[in-house]
């Protein structure tokens, strides 16, 4: 008999026996479905596409290349009915800023922010003299513009052709008489959901494929037909929301195209991405990860509110126009700085170029309202913003219904084992001599013993086994204690380096902060971060740390790319080739694929 009669004859056994246990009512057990291991496949870089989505800038490139394509992270759709109100995004204002308190926190945050100032001495050992407001604000109230061309020679979109969208530049160049509303889906590196139109997630999502897909096609030069043959690192916020990144995977690998047996994508968070950007050794086990709600759009807006005290010789300029902001930030990112020996009253001189208008010159006098705007950063309250969330932290989910084994699971059916565990171990105390009542203070004695120390720990919750009621609860507590503080840059990290487990931790941490981002890219924000860490360090571990070391152009690279870099680094490594999702894993088994593939804790 040949092997395969064989095996066609343990099969038909094998049939005759199901049926028999049918018979008897006999039932067998369901196996629970297993995630099946991705097939290793040669990697092939330039088939790999790495995108980095921002609030305004969205990064994307292969991972061969050198440098992402940067585009504007905005969209213009063309309204559907004629006669339909307008709506556009705000790209510098936000809630909470006209408040009644809003103005007067704003005074009292620049009054502190003054005398930081006044109190850090300049290199030569003296003390910064203040410069009011008032004292350029005579010399900028007489100034009027000189006109350089008759023609700006800047245009608006041309839109006769009436495309249904517009993306990057040529939507934020898209005259406010057209019929379009202007949408920037991503605020603060979340969604940008809102009540208005165009805020739902169904429409933020279809912003950000069209987006996405356009950018593909037109810079990066894929037709989204051979799409089938690419994979896709998406990289997500530390903080994130679990069912917007769910959505967003859903969408790259169902919607986008990105499919086929040799689809994959990869989800990271910004921490792997820098760790590899930067080729800095990074602890992951931090307890706390603090997501601040303020950056640079913030400093942006708060130097035009310097600017006006100071008579801004450009008295057009609006918060609600789209150009203006573009000339505001441009400003911010060329005049303001944290270098404390750039003192004095300066002049400078700036352009303004708008279509349909000349292009003019203006000068302008300004003081310590460069060094103002950025140290907001430290001084939020400076910002001005009442009733809002200025800090959140990384919560457990609240579940979701396509992934029934999540932490919550885990942590109910850990709580039972954990209390027979105890009931187990309570019988045979009691069978012991001393297990009585003295053994058992002196098991509570230890246990107290412990808790502060778990406790001084702000996410250190996560740690602790215990009743998800009481984790639920605690959590909301420490939530609430932070949700109302506005936590300067300089003391979110140092409560951050704080909450690790161990001072070993703790150390390294104060050896290695990394700052990543635009947000701060000012001249001399590395010495005066550094120098305000170590004098607010606890001076038990000034002791301790032989080096505090703070990092914000890792090997004179652009702190806006880092994180991408460290991506396009990822997709070349044979290490990470069991975080691939594919196409077919995701439709099988959905969000539950990220809990077993992503780099970082879901």
């Amino acid at each position: 008999m040949t092997q395969a009669d064989k095996e066609q004859d343990n099969g038909k056994e094998k049939e005759k026996e199901k049926e028999k246990e049918q018979q008897r009512g006999v039932k067998r057990p369901i196996a629970p479905p297993v995630v099946p291991e991705p097939p290793q496949e040669q990697i092939q870089s330039n088939f790999i596409v790495v995108i980095h989505p921002g609030s305004r800038m969205l990064r994307i490139g292969r991972a061969t290349d050198t440098l992402p394509v940067a585009v504007p992270h905005v969209i213009a759709r063309r309204h559907k009915q004629s006669g339909q109100p307008r709506h556009e995004d705000a790209w510098l204002l936000r809630g909470g800023l006209n408040k009644s308190e809003s103005n007067e926190q704003r005074q009292n945050g620049l009054k502190m922010v003054d005398q930081a100032i006044w109190s850090k001495k300049m290199s030569n050992g003296v003390r910064r003299t203040p410069v009011s407001a008032e004292q350029a604000r005579a010399y900028n109230c007489q100034i009027r513009p000189a006109v350089l061309d008759s023609s700006s020679r800047v245009k608006w979109t041309n839109t006769s052709h009436h495309p249904p969208h517009l993306v990057g530049e040529e939507a934020v160049f898209v005259n406010p008489s057209d019929c379009y509303n202007v949408h920037w889906p991503m605020v603060r590196g979340q969604l940008n959901l809102h009540t208005g139109p165009g805020g739902s997630l169904t429409a933020v999502l279809a912003d950000l494929e069209t987006i996405w897909s356009h950018v593909i096609q037109k810079h990066l030069e894929i037709p989204l037909k051979d799409l089938k043959y690419y994979r896709c690192i998406l990289l997500v916020p530390n903080i994130y929301n679990r069912q917007h990144i769910k959505e967003v995977v859903n969408m790259l690998l169902l919607n986008m195209g990105f499919s086929g047996t040799t689809h994959t994508v990869q989800v990271h968070t910004h921490t792997v991405q820098v760790s590899l950007g930067s080729s800095l050794y990074l602890v992951c086990s931090v307890c706390c990860r603090l997501s601040l709600a303020y950056g640079g759009s913030d400093v942006t807006r708060t130097f035009f509110w310097l600017l006006q005290r100071a008579g801004f010789p450009y008295r057009d300029c609006q918060l609600s126009n789209r150009l203006d902001c573009q000339l505001l930030q441009h400003l911010k990112e060329t005049f303001c700085h944290l270098d404390q020996d750039m003192s004095g009253l300066q002049d400078h001189e700036f352009q303004t170029r708008f279509p349909e208008a000349p292009a003019l010159l203006y000068q302008v006098r300004l003081g310590d309202e460069k060094l103002q705007a950025p140290m907001g950063l430290f001084y939020p309250t400076t910002f001005g913003i009442v009733g809002q969330k200025m800090t959140s932290l990384q919560f457990r989910s609240q579940g979701d219904s396509d992934d029934p084994h999540d932490e919550h699971y885990l942590l109910a059916t850990q709580s039972k084992q954990d209390q027979s565990s105890k009931s187990a171990a309570d019988r045979k105390a009691v069978s012991r001599p001393g297990g009585g009542l003295d053994g058992e203070l002196s098991r509570m004695q230890g246990e107290m013993e412990l808790l502060p120390a778990q406790g001084e720990c702000l996410m250190g919750a996560g740690e602790v086994e215990e009743p998800l009621s009481a984790h639920v609860s605690r959590k909301s507590a420490i939530m609430s204690q932070f949700e109302s503080k506005a936590l300067g840059l300089d003391k979110a990290v140092l409560h951050s380096i704080d909450c690790c487990a161990s001072d070993e931790t703790k150390r390294k941490m104060y050896s290695s902060i990394l700052v990543v981002g635009g947000g701060l890219m000012f001249h001399g924000a590395q010495e005066f971060l550094l120098h305000r860490i170590i004098n607010k360090m606890p001076p038990s571990f000034r002791r301790l740390v032989d080096n505090v070391e703070v990092i914000t152009r890792p090997k004179d690279m652009d702190p806006r790319l880092i994180s991408w870099k460290g991506g396009a680094v990822l997709a070349c490594l044979d290490t990470t080739q069991e975080m691939w999702i594919h196409q077919r894993e995701w439709q099988r088994f959905g969000v539950r694929m990220l809990r077993e593939r992503a780099a970082f804790v879901w």
